[in-house]
């Protein structure tokens, strides 16, 4: 199935206050996650395995690398056998980059809030405000709500993060994508 989903990534420079605000305006902790997202090549957008202990998915997704929020469409596919998935896709496709990261889960209504902390990355915070739990929302009405999380968040366009983990992983790395 195929969702709409307006999306903010950025770096962290107070997560404590972030994790603070969010409990204090209701929002349910689902769990601290242990995440491998393996990336694997493919010809357009992202393709990539999560493995984690809550999060065990396939997802394709194509997003435009901006800074501030942007719109991304995306396909989500629980895997069961994600070891066996994991050998099939890298032996058809390769695997282009592993991003192990540490990822405390809330929800407030229809927006998913993560606090990120990627190893040789460093602490991010990523707000996605999607049309799965709300799908009478359109992609302004969920702009909006990433724009009011950005504000009460205090996080300045500085901050903000226009590329996925993996490609800045790829940076460090000296890897090209």
């Amino acid at each position: 199935m195929s969702y709409l989903n307006v999306e903010i990534k950025a770096r962290s420079k107070d997560s404590a206050r972030i994790r603070e605000y969010l409990v204090s305006q209701g929002a349910e902790l689902k769990g601290t996650d242990r995440q491998t997202d393996t990336y694997f090549n493919v010809p357009n957008g992202r393709l990539k395995l999560r493995e984690g202990n809550i999060e065990n998915n396939l997802i394709f997704y194509e997003r435009p690398d901006q800074a501030g929020p942007k719109q991304s469409a995306f396909q989500l596919v629980r895997v069961p056998d994600a070891a066996g998935l994991k050998k099939a896709l890298a032996s058809s496709n390769g695997i282009k980059v592993v991003v192990e990261k540490i990822r405390e889960i809330y929800y407030l209504r229809n927006v998913k809030f993560h606090i990120d902390e990627v190893p040789g990355l460093g602490s991010f915070v990523e707000i996605e405000a999607g049309n799965i739990k709300a799908p009478e929302l359109d992609a302004g009405q969920l702009k909006a709500q990433c724009d009011f999380y950005l504000a009460a968040f205090g996080i300045a366009a500085p901050d903000l993060v226009e590329v996925s983990y993996s490609d800045l992983l790829m940076a460090k790395q000296g890897i090209s994508g």
